[in-house]
């Protein structure tokens, strides 16, 4: 992997999610529920949920990456998953900080799958390698991205199972 980055500081990301926010507008898509990859899709979805005066955000909790470059064999999600009934019928806007390779998307999009009336994603960066490739995308870069959120380490240690 390549020593070189992409960064996203924290006011870059305000006019990246004001951007992606109004390409959402202008494309005439109104979602009812915007739907968060925790944890990066947070920020992302709380930002879009302003700009486009949605208040309806769910959680998605999903884990891949455990470290720079590394990730699990496939993503996984994690409790409390959303209950199906609550997206029946419902235009969902999937947010998330990057598609990388997709396989988290994916997995958010199969899940949503015939329960909702549109799925559409919005992420702030797209890789080449993403094997899904989002409706809404403010940037695309082959690099790894220095999140504001993620490039310090945490203040606290990783909390175990038998703690």
């Amino acid at each position: 992997m390549s020593d070189e980055r992409e960064t996203l500081t924290w006011e870059l990301f305000g006019q990246a999610s004001r951007q992606l926010a109004e390409e959402i507008a202008d494309s005439g898509y109104r979602p009812d529920i915007i739907l968060s990859v925790a944890r990066g899709g947070l920020f992302v979805a709380g930002a879009l949920g302003y700009a486009l005066n949605v208040k309806n955000l769910h959680v998605m909790n999903v884990e891949f990456y455990t470290g720079v470059g590394e990730r699990l064999p496939l993503p996984v999600m994690l409790p409390p998953v959303p209950n199906v009934v609550d997206l029946s019928g419902s235009k969902v806007l999937v947010a998330d900080d990057v598609a990388d390779t997709g396989a988290t998307l994916k997995l958010v999009r199969d899940f949503c799958g015939e329960h909702v009336a549109d799925v559409r994603c919005a992420v702030v960066y797209e890789k080449p390698q993403s094997e899904v490739r989002c409706e809404y995308v403010w940037r695309r870069t082959p690099l790894w991205i220095n999140f504001p959120w993620s490039t310090l380490p945490p203040v606290v240690e990783a909390q175990t199972l038998d703690a």
